[in-house]
Order: C-alpha cells, then structure tokens, then sequence
C-alpha cells in the first residue's frame, strides 16, 4: 500500500505556460515559490523552494486565464517523477500532478488575475509511457 498526496501553497514565479497534446488537451506548467519561516538560534530565518506543476483539462484553461505571475494558489495532487538518459547518465525531476487548484482572493493593490478566489478540480493527468526529459514534453504522446 502507498501514499502520494501533496497540499501546497504558494505564489507563481511566472506566468502560467498553456499548450496542448497532439490529441488537443489542454496542459498547463506553473511554478510557484513555497516560503517557510522559522527561528534558528533566535534569529527570523526564511528558507524558499521552488516547484514545477502540471495542471489538465478545463482547469488547465482556467489557470491560464486567471492566473499571472504573483498570484497565490493552493494546490492538491500528487508527486510524479519523470526520468531520462542524458549524455549516459540516468537525470529526473519530480513535478506536483494537480488534482485540484485554489486561487486565492487577490490582495488589495495587486495587479493579479482578475479572479476572486475559489477553486476548481481538475481532470486526472494520462499515465506517461513514454521516456524522455521533461524539456521535451511537449512532445508526448498523451
């Protein structure tokens, strides 16, 4: 038995990327940047990451529209690991599968989206069978 589940939130680092499969669905790459705070030897410490996700079906559309760079999001999916061969060497890169995306209520004074909050659930990704770097997914057969 497993687990693969992932609550997140955080601020997109850029405008959201929309294409679409040969087959003519929708996909959406975003990023986000995820702060954490926390006291280290009674000093106020920041530490940031950063994660890819892919969002599908009308979500993926409505990502692209609403969203821009800065604006919030919490996100619930899972993990998925994509690998490769590069040069011989075996690479990855592990991205967040959205099942469904919230859009927080843009501040007062920030540009944002357009959008006042709410959510919206997406459409389950396609298993990938093929190999190949995340780079090229664009090129995927879904």
């Amino acid at each position: 038995m497993s687990l693969n589940s992932v609550n997140i939130m955080g601020n997109l680092t850029r405008d959201p990327e929309m294409r679409f499969t040969s087959s003519g669905r929708p996909v959406c790459n975003l990023s986000i940047a995820n702060n954490r705070v926390y006291s280290k030897d009674g000093q106020k410490t920041q530490e940031v990451s950063y994660f890819d996700i892919e969002v599908w079906g009308v979500v993926a559309e409505n990502c692209a529209k609403y969203l821009a760079k800065g604006s919030g999001i919490i996100v619930e999916g899972r993990l998925k690991q994509d690998r490769w061969d590069k040069d011989g060497k075996t690479q990855s890169k592990v991205r967040i599968v959205a099942n469904n995306v919230h859009f927080m209520p843009k501040r007062q004074g920030d540009g944002g989206s357009g959008y006042d909050g709410g959510g919206y659930q997406s459409e389950p990704a396609p298993s990938r069978a093929s190999a190949g770097s995340p780079a090229e997914s664009s090129a995927w057969e879904e």
